[in-house]
């Protein structure tokens, strides 16, 4: 019997992120969802991530409109999954548990069957409540560990360090960090267990030992999500395959590589060579590719790379003689175990398939790639660009400080941001953490969670004001306000509860959203009333005007 391999598809939802800045609209979308209710992958991530906020931030929609049309057009053919922060569902602050309660309880009715949970933390205690209210209202938990890698400290730094008392640990993030996190998530009630590689610094050699060791010590699916920015995806997924993974994550063709995740007709051909069974139809994904190359198109402005791949059709497609050997070499050598090869074989195969070269700069400085365009967007703004080697150099004790973070939305931000303040106050002769951010400070304080590695009591009382975690404090939390419109006959701004938890969860966004929403309902209202007012008397043919009469009264009286 072949081995089988569940394919989840993240086309809708992070490759449309990773990609074109969410900006499919629900038109677009509704083009290929005939086709994907055919396709049967194993599961399809559409919801989450940036997809409410864009939705109703650029296209003017509705994002619980958008899971449910996805829902009824894939007609549970293949599960629905999003993304969620745990506690902090889309935001930075932690929420109190009434409102994790409505997002999971809405979501699963919405057309969610599995919702990939995770913290930036990699803290368990933040997913808990997400956990448990997902899988009390009948969807299942997808508990993901963020993947990460150990900051690099040169042996200058671990000596000055010394002679200042301070710790810099050793190896954190190593095989045994994840293998017990993954056991922690199966003891809270995972029903699967998620490596999430959102940077792609999961290398072939790592994924293999990853997974191997996932796989014979924690008793739930577990699933790899990588990227291919510094050019790992292709190769650390087939590793992954020959090791036993359960489910990868891929995207379609037209929609994958550079900051997105691998081609699922890449692993496609591959798992083809290793006997390996997806169960997907490969028309259907034909059919798909072909309409996601117009949408593409479309999107043109927010392509960032512009560099189609060769239009593929697996239901007919031979790889010619140069690329069917790559192929089977690939799969040779990662049954062997030779990831070296495996790496060096599947560059070569992203290359024949017009893949944007891997980033140099993401994977020397094992940054995910939108935190290093954000550093240099600030270096820009400050006019400090040819500082940019000077900001690398102090992520790493940016991140010590802060606890070793993994570098994760919203984490990679809040420690990006921050090594950049740092090398501000130097180029300003002050010394460094002068000038700190609001999220640096709630980050060091503990609102967060708990840090990997334990901050330097008296760095937290300095940047925090306070010597000892102090965890946010959900029973301060002020629920937004609903207001009455009084320009939309008074009609509430949030008119059901899934609109109030979008102003809950997206509040200026939402604001905006809504009041439009009810504005033109308003408008709708008006004009349909109007239709229905009683029509005005006919005049009876040879008699004076009604309007004479008025006048003629009015004269009468005034006289």
């Amino acid at each position: 019997m072949a081995q089988r391999l569940l394919i989840r598809d993240l086309t809708l939802r992070d490759g449309q992120q990773s990609q074109f800045a969410t900006r499919m609209t629900q038109a677009q979308v509704d083009r290929v969802l005939p086709y994907y209710r055919k396709a049967h992958f194993y599961a399809m991530e559409v919801w989450g991530g940036a997809v409410p906020d864009s939705v109703m931030r650029f296209l003017n929609e509705n994002p619980w409109t958008r899971l449910e049309s996805i829902r009824d057009g894939v007609a549970g053919v293949s599960k629905l999954t999003a993304l969620s922060r745990g506690r902090n569902l889309f935001g930075y602050n932690p929420y109190p548990d009434s409102v994790i309660e409505g997002f999971c309880r809405n979501s699963v009715k919405s057309g969610i069957d599995i919702m990939r949970v995770f913290d930036a933390l990699n803290d368990i205690d933040n997913m808990k409540s997400t956990i448990r209210f997902v899988k009390e209202n009948g969807g299942m938990a997808d508990c993901a560990v963020c993947y990460t890698v150990d900051p690099k400290f040169t042996f200058g730094d671990r000596a000055q360090a010394f002679f200042k008392g301070k710790k810099i640990p050793g190896t954190l993030f190593g095989i045994p960090y994840f293998v017990r996190k993954a056991k922690e998530l199966a003891a809270a009630g995972a029903d699967m267990i998620t490596i999430k590689d959102m940077a792609g610094l999961v290398d072939p050699d790592t994924s293999a030992k990853l997974i191997k060791a996932l796989k014979s010590e924690v008793g739930v699916p577990i699933d790899l999500h990588t990227h291919c920015t510094p050019g790992y995806g292709t190769a650390s997924l087939l590793m992954a395959m020959v090791n036993g993974v359960d489910i990868v994550d891929t995207v379609i063709m037209n929609f994958s590589g550079g900051p997105a995740a691998p081609a699922w007709e890449i692993i496609q051909l591959l798992a083809d060579r290793l006997g390996i069974d997806t169960g997907v139809d490969k028309a259907s994904v034909a059919a798909i590719n072909s309409e996601l190359r117009g949408i593409r198109g479309e999107l043109a402005k927010f392509d960032q790379y512009k560099r189609l791949p060769p239009e593929i059709d697996l239901t007919t497609y031979k790889p010619g003689p140069e690329l069917a050997s790559l192929l089977d070499g690939a799969a040779e050598a990662a049954t062997a175990g030779k990831t070296d090869e495996v790496l060096r074989l599947c560059q070569a195969i992203e290359a024949e398939f017009n893949y944007p070269e891997p980033d140099a700069i993401v994977k020397r400085a094992q940054i995910p790639g939108g935190m290093y365009t954000n550093m240099m967007s600030q270096l820009q703004e400050a006019k400090l660009e040819h500082h940019l080697e000077e900001v690398l150099q102090i992520v790493p004790q940016v991140r010590l400080d802060a606890g070793v973070p993994p570098l994760v939305t919203p984490t990679s931000q809040i420690v990006g941001v921050q090594a950049v303040n740092c090398i501000v106050d130097k180029a300003q002769g002050k010394p460094f953490y002068t000038n700190v951010s609001k999220n640096f400070v709630e980050l060091v304080k503990g609102s967060y969670g708990h840090t990997p590695f334990p901050i330097d009591p008296t760095f937290r009382e300095k940047i925090a004001g306070v010597r000892e975690e102090t965890p946010y404090d959900t029973s301060k939390y002020k629920k937004q306000d609903n207001p009455e419109l009084a320009d939309c006959g008074g009609l509430r701004l949030a008119s059901n509860e899934k609109e109030e938890l979008l102003l809950e969860l997206f509040p200026s966004v939402a604001d905006k959203y809504l009041k439009g929403a009810r504005q033109a309902e308003w408008a709708a209202m008006e004009a349909e009333r109007i239709a229905n007012l009683p029509p005005e008397p006919e005049e009876l043919p040879g008699r004076y005007p009604a309007a004479f009469w008025e006048e003629e009264l009015m004269l009468a009286i005034e006289g």
